[in-house]
């Protein structure tokens, strides 16, 4: 059965914990945190004290995925801020190695990303370091985008890598997931599912989440 990473990109901001209370009552694992920069993708969200604010209020993993332009520069604030999981995408800095050994060192799991357009390949060097890695099933920067299909090939290229290798990282997805589209990419090997829409567009969050469950079983 897949672990569940509602995103909160898709919560009422206004009634935020409120949210957050119903899919940690409903038993999601993770709590997903899209932080954007306006420079790697258009959208701007949060900042390390959004992450501080939310922290007290849930026991539920925060997993803060950044999508910002040199984020070695800003990590050190969101290990301050409690984050458990801090995920870089390889495309947004030339130090991907160093990026990875700041959150490990930071006491915090460490995550690559990758977009769709970018290779398995291109992480390689890296699997050994990290704790996750996030293949972007949509391209980032907006939520209710609809899936991309061939991002299931991808997965299955990571995990057979993971096997071959022997890691033991979790491989998570991101992007247009549902109760449908979360099938074949459980069978491909995917562990964490983020949903935001899916879930928190809905009347009962919690039935959403037990959804992707059972189309996990």
């Amino acid at each position: 059965m897949i672990k569940v990473a509602p995103s909160i990109l898709s919560a009422d901001y206004v009634n935020l914990q409120k949210d957050i209370e119903k899919v940690d009552k409903a038993g999601a694992e993770l709590l997903h945190i899209d932080v954007m920069d306006g420079t790697f993708v258009p959208s701007i969200s949060y900042g390390p004290g959004f992450v501080k604010a939310i922290r007290p209020i849930t026991k539920m993993v925060l997993d803060v995925h950044l999508m910002v332009q040199n984020p070695e520069h800003i990590l050190p604030m969101f290990i301050d801020a409690g984050a458990d999981i801090i995920g870089v995408q390889v495309e947004a800095t030339q130090h991907i190695h160093r990026a990875l050994q700041i959150i490990k060192n930071g006491g915090v799991k460490a995550e690559v990303v990758i977009n769709p357009g970018t290779p398995v390949s291109a992480i390689e060097p890296v699997l050994h370091m990290v704790d996750q890695v996030l293949i972007m099933t949509v391209n980032p920067g907006f939520g209710g985008q609809k899936f991309l299909p061939e991002s299931v090939e991808k997965i299955a290229q990571l995990n057979e890598i993971k096997k071959q290798k022997g890691y033991d990282f979790d491989i998570e997805i991101d992007g247009g997931i549902n109760n449908e589209t979360v099938v074949d990419c459980y069978k491909a090997g995917a562990t964490v599912a983020v949903a935001g829409s899916y879930v928190f567009n809905a009347d009962d969050p919690a039935d959403r989440i037990e959804a992707i469950r059972q189309a996990t079983k």
